[in-house]
């Protein structure tokens, strides 16, 4: 018998189930990075609509908003950039999604799946590839909103740490969402359904919520349920560490606890659609 074939027969040794789903995540993960960084116009799209927002919103509707009975545009300024942040990791679902329906469309999910790797690795590793991009966004578009007039820690209660804090939130919701988007990007046939059917729903999501104007302002069915939007929790708990005016003065729980509420909505939704897209991932075909 050859070599080949002794090889073959040999048992591969059992390890641990946490660490082999950790390592089979990294590879894909690796994988969707150095696709990334070979389609470069990827990433710089992904840059233009956060900067366009950010420069439309603040010179645009900067003079017409009212903050806290003030229509500062300084005011605004600072008021507006929790809510670009968010809106910015939010929308990475969409590229997530469509991404993931392009695997499934060209076969490659099939080709993984034929594979001796954990269930859920191609997806983790999809949805940390998307976070690492992600947080290069962030970064870009945090010194855009410097370069505007974007300041932190107006309210002098500011340090680093509740900085990075806000921005490890922000990461958070991104990623939560990112599992959304694997979740429409494997129920859908193409990379095409998978956009649109992506920001369909991010629309209302984004703008029901305190991430543009004050919620005090809505109706008030409309803002009993901004309030209570996941989202609206993160720009909450951003605000009011990075010490920007704007803060809801709601007796909802989520504007009252923001920071508690953004972390817990995030699992939830992390745990939730995490479940739901793996076990899709079983079962879907190209």
């Amino acid at each position: 018998m050859s070599a080949v074939s002794d090889t073959a027969r040999v048992p591969a040794a059992p390890g641990n189930a946490v660490t082999q789903s950790f390592r089979d995540s990294m590879v894909v993960a690796k994988r969707n990075l150095i696709r990334m960084s070979r389609i470069p116009e990827m990433i710089i799209y992904g840059l233009i609509q956060p900067i366009m927002f950010v420069v439309l919103f603040t010179y645009v509707f900067g003079g017409s908003m009212q903050i806290g009975g003030s229509t500062s545009a300084t005011d605004y300024k600072n008021f507006l950039m929790a809510g670009i942040f968010a809106q910015t990791v939010t929308f990475a679902t969409a590229s997530s999604g469509a991404g993931i329906a392009d695997d499934m469309h060209k076969g490659l999910i099939d080709r993984f799946r034929s594979l001796p790797m954990a269930r859920g690795a191609v997806l983790t590793g999809r949805t940390l590839a998307d976070l690492v991009q992600t947080a290069l966004t962030l970064v870009v578009l945090a010194v855009v909103a410097l370069i505007v007039g974007w300041r932190v820690g107006t309210d002098g209660d500011t340090n680093a740490g509740k900085v990075l804090a806000a921005f490890g939130l922000l990461l958070l919701l991104g990623y939560a969402f990112t599992w959304i988007g694997a979740l429409i990007g494997m129920s859908v046939r193409t990379p095409e359904a998978a956009t649109s059917s992506g920001l369909i729903w991010l629309f209302p999501v984004t703008f029901i919520s305190n991430a543009f104007v004050d919620t005090s302002h809505m109706t008030p069915w409309l803002r009993h349920i901004a309030e209570w939007n996941p989202f609206s929790a993160t720009v909450q708990a951003c605000r009011v560490l990075f010490g920007n005016p704007g803060q809801s003065l709601s007796n909802a729980w989520p504007m009252q606890h923001p920071v508690w509420a953004s972390l817990i909505y995030s699992v939830l939704i992390i745990a939730i659609f995490r479940t739901l897209a793996v076990r899709k991932y079983r079962s879907a075909t190209a």
